[in-house]
C-alpha cells in the first residue's frame, strides 16, 4: 500500500486501524495523498463513537478555536474580521477547457490553472498541526439517498460543526460495498496560518474550488462555516451536478409538513425562496412541522416524489432571532444544550447577544473584532456592533419541538404533494397562485424568482435580482440543461407536486406592506386545501388564484383576524404589463447566463407573453380576481 508507512507514521495505532477496517482503498488514497501533501503532524481518525466526537468537542476548545459560555454545553468561536460570509469571488469551479465557454458564467476556472493554484496553496499548510478525517452522511445513512463524504480538515471547529449538522457515517463505510466503494464525496479544507487570536491569517489566498467530475473540493484559508464545511453548500454542488447526471434532484429547499389538525392530516411541503424572502420563517411557521430548513434530495420512488432533508442541523443567521418572532429557535439557544454561537458578543456574564435579540446586551464584553465596549471604531473608523450582521448559531434540528421526527428519519424520504416558490416584490406576483401543472411551475413560479432590494440593501432600492429557483449560487451545470431536468424530473413521476409561487411582500398605495408576518400560513393553507380538493380557484394568464370566500375564513381560523374585501381584490389583482415585464427580465437572464438554453423555454415565454397581452387588451392592465375567463 502506497502510503502505509506514511500513515502509520502520523496516526495512533488506533487511529491506523479505524482507517485499514474499511478495507477501502480509494479512502486511503485520498487520506495518503493528502497526508502527504499538506504535511499535518497528527492525524485522528473519528468514528460514529461518543468517545470519539467527544473527542474532536474537546480539541476545539483545547485548541482555542471554541470557548465555553455561561451554560457550559454551549460554545463560541469567532470568524476573523474578513472571513464572516462566503466568499462569492473564490469560490470557483474547476472546468475543462472543452466545458469551460458553457460554465463561464458560473464563476469557473480552467482546470488545469485552477488545480495548479489550489495545489500550490494547499502545499504544507498543515504543518506542524493536528488533523481529523470523518465521516459523514448527505441524507439519512443506508438510504437510496445516502451521498457518503470525507471530511479532512485541520480545524476542529469545522469537525465539531460537522458533527451538528450531519449525520456520523463511519458504521455506514464499514457497510459499503465493493462497487460503492467509490461512490462518495471529498472534502480536504485548512484553516492555514492562524493569528494570535487562532484565526485564518492568509485570506488574500483563500480558495474554495470545486471538481463536480472528481466530486472533490479543496477549500483553504478560511474557517467561516459556509466557506469551510464542506458538507454544506460545496456536497450541494456536487450534489447538483451527480443528480443532473442520474437523473434526480438536489434543491435548495426546506421540507416541512402543513398539519390539518381538523382532518388529521398531514400534507408534505417543499420550499425555495431567494434569501430574505421568508424560507426559513415559512419552514418555522406556528403550528407546522419542520423536516428540514435548507436543503433537500428528490428521488422517484415506486413512482412517487419523494425528499429527505440533507441535514442533521440548522446553521442559521442568528441577527433577529426573538422570543416574539422565533420562539421556537429562541427558546432553543437558551437552554444548556450543544451549540456554536459565531461572531457574537459574550457578554460580561458570559452570555451571548446578537442583533436584534430584543434584549438589552451589555456596554462591553468580546466579539469578533476582539475587546468591545459601546462606541469602539475598527481601522476604517465605523463604530463596531456588538455583533456581526451574518453572525450564526450551529444546532441540532431534532432540540427543535415542531419536528416532525418520523419524517427526519425517514430512509425513504417523505412523499412530496406541495412545493412552494417565493420571491420578494412589491407590485406583481400575488401571494399564493397555483401552477395548472409542473412544467408551468418551473418556467413561470421557479425561472422567474425575483429579489427585490430593500432600504436596508447597498445600492438602489425596488432593483429587482434573479434568483431562478432560488438556488443560483449553487448551480453547477448549465442553467438551461438544469431548468430542463427540473421539468423532466416532475413529469416523470405518477403524481407530480402542485407548484404554488408565493409573494409576502406585496405594498399598498401607501408603500406599507399588506398583510402581517403570519398570513403565510393562510397562503399555507389556502395552497394544503387545493392539493385535497377543497377549495374552488379563479383563473389568471398564469395559474389559479383563491376566491375571497375561502381566505376570510381562513385568517379568522388561523390568525384571528377580519380580511377585507378590499384588501384582497388589492393583492390578488393580476398586473399584466409588470408581468410582462418580469418574463422579459428572465428572457435576458437566461440569454446572459447560458447561450445554449433550449429555444423551448423561450417559447414557452413567448407564448405567456402574447397570453397575456391578449388579456391586457381585452379585461386592460389590471385584472381584478374573477374577471379573467382561460
Amino acid at each position: 500500500m502506497k502510503y502505509e508507512e506514511l500513515l502509520k507514521q502520523r496516526m495512533s495505532g488506533e487511529s491506523y486501524r479505524k482507517l485499514t477496517a474499511l478495507d477501502n482503498g480509494k479512502v486511503m488514497d485520498f487520506i495518503g495523498a493528502f497526508t502527504e501533501h499538506c504535511d499535518p503532524a497528527s492525524i485522528f481518525v473519528c468514528t460514529d463513537s461518543e468517545s470519539d466526537i467527544q473527542y474532536v468537542r474537546d480539541q476545539a476548545l483545547k485548541l482555542g478555536e471554541e470557548m465555553t459560555l455561561k451554560l457550559p454545553k454551549q460554545t463560541i468561536h469567532w470568524d476573523s474580521y474578513g472571513d464572516q460570509a462566503r466568499d462569492k469571488v473564490n469560490t470557483r469551479y474547476l472546468v475543462k477547457k472543452e466545458n469551460f465557454e458553457s460554465m463561464k458564467a458560473l464563476n469557473s476556472v480552467e482546470y488545469e490553472q485552477g488545480y495548479a493554484e489550489i495545489m500550490d496553496i494547499a502545499k504544507g499548510i498543515m504543518k506542524g498541526k493536528p488533523a481529523v478525517v470523518l465521516f459523514f452522511s448527505e441524507g439519512p445513512t443506508e438510504s437510496p439517498f445516502t451521498i457518503p463524504c470525507i471530511q479532512f480538515t485541520d480545524s476542529w471547529y469545522v469537525a465539531h460543526s460537522e458533527h451538528i449538522l450531519y449525520r456520523s457515517a463511519y458504521s455506514h463505510f464499514l457497510k459499503m460495498k465493493d462497487s460503492e466503494k467509490d461512490g462518495f464525496f471529498r472534502f480536504i479544507h485548512s484553516a492555514g496560518e492562524l493569528d494570535e487570536n487562532n484565526n485564518t491569517k492568509n485570506l488574500g489566498k483563500r480558495r474554495i474550488y470545486m471538481d463536480t467530475q472528481h466530486n472533490i473540493v479543496y477549500s483553504m484559508n478560511d474557517q467561516y462555516a459556509g466557506n469551510s464545511i464542506g458538507l454544506k453548500k460545496h456536497a450541494m454542488r456536487l450534489a447538483i451536478s451527480k443528480s443532473g447526471r442520474e437523473g434526480w434532484l438536489c434543491e435548495h429547499m426546506f421540507v416541512m409538513a402543513a398539519v390539518n389538525k381538523e382532518k388529521d392530516r398531514k400534507t408534505y411541503f417543499c420550499g425555495a425562496y431567494p434569501s430574505a424572502c421568508g424560507k426559513t420563517s415559512t419552514a418555522m411557521i406556528p403550528g407546522e412541522q419542520i423536516v428540514g430548513d435548507d436543503i433537500a434530495y428528490f428521488r422517484n420512488t415506486g413512482g412517487e416524489f419523494r425528499a429527505v432533508n440533507v441535514e442533521n442541523g440548522m446553521f442559521g443567521i442568528i441577527k433577529d432571532v426573538n422570543a416574539k418572532d422565533d420562539p421556537v429557535i429562541f427558546e432553543n439557544l437558551m437552554k444548556n444544550q450543544e451549540v456554536i454561537f459565531s461572531n457574537v458578543l459574550i457578554g460580561p456574564d458570559g452570555m451571548p447577544y446578537w442583533l436584534g435579540m430584543e434584549v438589552d446586551a451589555p456596554k462591553k464584553g468580546r466579539n469578533h473584532f476582539g475587546a468591545w465596549h459601546e462606541g469602539v471604531k475598527d481601522a476604517k473608523g465605523n463604530e463596531v456592533d456588538i455583533a456581526h450582521g451574518n453572525a450564526r448559531y450551529t444546532m441540532r434540528l431534532d432540540y427543535l419541538d415542531n419536528i416532525d421526527q418520523k419524517g427526519f428519519e425517514a430512509k425513504n424520504g417523505v412523499k412530496v404533494e406541495g412545493v412552494l416558490y417565493g420571491g420578494r416584490d412589491s407590485d406583481t406576483t400575488v401571494p399564493v397562485e397555483e401552477s395548472p401543472d409542473w412544467k408551468d411551475g418551473i418556467l413561470l413560479k421557479a425561472c422567474t424568482l425575483e429579489s427585490e432590494t430593500t432600504s436596508a440593501t447597498l445600492g438602489a432600492e425596488g432593483v429587482r435580482s434573479p434568483s431562478p429557483m432560488a438556488n443560483l449560487d449553487f448551480v453547477s451545470y448549465p442553467l438551461g440543461r438544469y431548468t430542463m431536468n427540473n421539468i423532466k424530473f416532475g413529469e416523470g413521476v405518477k403524481d407530480a407536486p402542485k407548484i404554488f409561487s408565493n409573494n409576502y411582500f406585496m405594498r399598498g398605495k401607501d408603500g406599507h406592506f399588506m398583510t402581517s408576518k403570519l398570513a403565510k400560513k393562510v397562503w399555507l393553507h389556502w395552497a394544503e386545501g387545493r392539493i385535497h380538493g377543497e377549495y374552488d380557484a379563479y383563473d389568471t394568464p398564469t395559474g389559479k388564484i383563491p376566491r375571497y370566500t375561502d381566505l376570510a375564513p381562513l385568517f379568522k381560523k388561523h390568525l384571528n383576524e377580519d380580511f377585507s374585501e378590499k384588501d384582497y381584490a388589492y393583492l390578488f389583482t393580476f398586473r399584466c404589463t409588470k408581468w410582462i415585464e418580469k418574463l422579459e427580465r428572465t428572457k435576458a437572464f437566461f440569454k446572459k447566463m447560458d447561450a445554449d438554453t433550449p429555444q423551448e423555454i423561450f417559447g414557452y415565454w413567448d407564448a405567456a407573453i402574447a397570453k397575456i397581452t391578449g388579456a391586457r387588451e381585452k379585461y386592460g392592465d389590471e385584472i381584478l380576481p374573477g374577471v379573467y375567463e382561460a
